[in-house]
Formats: structure tokens, C-alpha cells, sequence
């Protein structure tokens, strides 16, 4: 039971569950709120993040995941084939188990009369399928970070809205940038242990393709422009500016960045910036959405 628990890649879910919860509460603070629909949202986004990290597993068996000796719990993968002796087949099986249970979520959102999750649910699983799987294989091409930012932050929060108003808005969806960069953060610190594995087998991420020396500096560019991106959010949108709360998990943020840019080749010394990155995503997601919580208690009562 435990390396099938180990191939979910649960903590990882973070990524996911924070813009979820932004776009609720964005949903929230306009006075539109439905359980029902937030636990599907949030059922539905999970299993799909999780095919998606399968699909990873699946395809990187015989890539870099098998020659990487630089391993941390953090990135070369859930290790679950490698380690754990699952079998490729079993990961297939669970990747199946996933969509169906993303497919699931999705009907009952559209029984509820939101019948745009189809198509925002499967643009979703498209990214997470291409970003691993070939002929695309975007991860390999200098693109998967490009799009594991739009997958895991704007998409989601403007999905999640929707799901919670039955329409969409620009603002739902800018609104989910900040998390977009972040996550692209824990993407990108994490190809710093996988340098030398993704580069021998031709996995030219960005940190293969310009270097990790440089790779740091814009590993720090992203994750700063994560909350500058908050005021640009406030100075062009009709948000509130209650969401500068995010600015609350900055001091994780710096301290990734000062690992980062010191231990960036040290696989040991680089974990707790790792971990550090994943924190400031739960974090900054749940300020936002705090902000936007107390912008609707300010503002008067929420109908239900």
C-alpha cells in the first residue's frame, strides 16, 4: 500500500489546492458560495494533478528518473517505480482510477449547471499529459515550465470560480498568476538536483538549457515577481486590495531564494529550500484568499 501512496505525490497537491481556493473565495467575496460545488472543484483539480504526476512517473521510468542518484524528497520523482517496485502497468491503472474520478467530479459540476468544466478540466489534462508525455514532451523542450505556470495557476483559479459562479472573469483568472509563478518556483528549484540526469538523457529544461549558475537568477526573478505580481493585480483590476496579505509569506519566499542562490548544486543543502518553496505556495494561497474573505465581512453579508 505505501508506494501506491508514495506515486500520489499527496504534498505535492498544494500546487493545486491553493488557486482553488483563491478562485472560491474570489467567488466568495461576490457573494457566490455552493459546498457541493467547492468539494468538487476541489476533488475534481486533485485527481487531475494527480494523473498528471502519474503521467510524470510513467514516461520518466526509463528517462532521468532512472539514472538520477541525485535524489531529494522533493524532486526526482515519486521514486515509487524505482524504489518502491511498482510496475508500470500498476501506475497506468491509477492514472485511469484519477481521470475517472476527475471525470466524476466534472459531471456533477455539470449536473449543477457549470458545463464549462469539461473543456477547462480537459485543457488541464492536455497540459499535464503533454508536459510529460511524447510526442510533445514540453518538459523536455524548454516550454513545461511556461505551461506547468498556466496550468497550476491561472486555469485553476479561473476554473474554480466558474465552477462557484457558473461564469467567467478576467479577474479569476490574473488572480491566479501569483500561485502560477510560485508553483513554476517549485518546478524550477527542483531541476537544480536533476541537473545532471535531465541533461545526459536530453531533458533540456530551462535550468539544462541556460545553465544552473544563471538558472538561479531567474529562479529568484520568479519567485519575487510572484508578489510584485499582487500589485499589478490591484493597480489594473477591480480587486481588493486585501489580497497584499499574500505579502505575509514573503519571508519564506526570501529564505528559498538565499538556499537557492548559495547551495543551488548542493542536493543535500538545497531540500530545505525546496520544502521552503512549497510553503510559500500554501501560504501566499491562503492569505490571498483570506484578503478576499474579509473584503466580503467588510463589505456586508454573503447569500447562500
Amino acid at each position: 500500500m505505501n508506494k501506491y501512496i508514495k506515486a500520489l505525490r499527496a504534498p505535492f497537491l498544494i500546487g493545486s489546492i491553493a488557486p482553488v481556493l483563491i478562485g472560491t473565495a474570489l467567488a466568495f467575496s461576490e457573494g457566490f458560495f455552493l459546498w457541493p460545488n467547492f468539494i468538487a472543484a476541489l476533488v475534481g483539480v486533485a485527481a487531475l494533478h494527480t494523473a498528471a504526476n502519474l503521467i510524470n512517473d510513467y514516461n520518466d521510468a526509463e528517462g532521468s528518473d532512472a539514472i538520477n542518484l541525485r535524489v531529494t524528497p522533493f524532486s526526482g520523482g515519486s521514486r515509487a517505480i524505482q524504489d518502491a517496485g511498482l510496475t508500470k502497468s500498476a501506475v497506468a491503472g491509477m492514472i485511469v482510477i484519477s481521470l475517472i474520478l476527475a471525470l466524476a467530479s466534472a459531471l456533477w459540476v455539470i449536473k449543477a449547471g457549470k458545463p464549462l468544466a469539461i473543456p477547462i478540466g480537459l485543457l488541464g489534462l492536455f497540459i499535464g499529459w503533454a508536459y510529460s508525455a511524447p510526442p510533445l514532451q514540453l518538459m523536455s523542450r524548454g516550454w513545461g515550465e511556461t505551461a506547468i505556470f498556466f496550468a497550476f495557476g491561472p486555469l485553476v483559479s479561473l476554473g474554480a470560480y466558474y465552477v462557484m459562479t457558473g461564469h467567467l472573469s478576467l479577474g479569476s483568472f490574473v488572480l491566479g498568476i501569483p500561485q502560477g509563478f510560485l508553483i513554476t518556483g517549485v518546478i524550477w528549484i527542483n531541476e537544480f538536483p536533476d541537473y545532471e540526469a535531465d541533461k545526459s538523457v536530453g531533458k533540456r529544461n530551462l535550468v539544462v538549457r541556460m545553465g544552473p549558475e544563471m538558472a538561479r537568477y531567474l529562479y529568484c526573478f520568479i519567485m519575487a515577481m510572484s508578489f510584485m505580481s499582487l500589485i499589478f493585480i490591484i493597480a489594473f483590476f477591480k480587486i481588493s486590495f486585501l489580497i497584499m496579505l499574500g505579502f505575509i509569506s514573503f519571508p519564506l519566499a526570501f529564505k528559498a531564494m538565499k538556499i537557492a542562490w548559495k547551495e543551488y548544486m548542493s542536493c543535500e543543502k538545497i531540500v530545505p529550500g525546496q520544502a521552503l518553496t512549497v510553503q510559500t505556495v500554501m501560504m501566499q494561497g491562503i492569505l490571498i484568499s483570506l484578503g478576499l474573505l474579509i473584503s466580503k465581512l467588510i463589505s456586508g453579508y454573503i447569500k447562500i
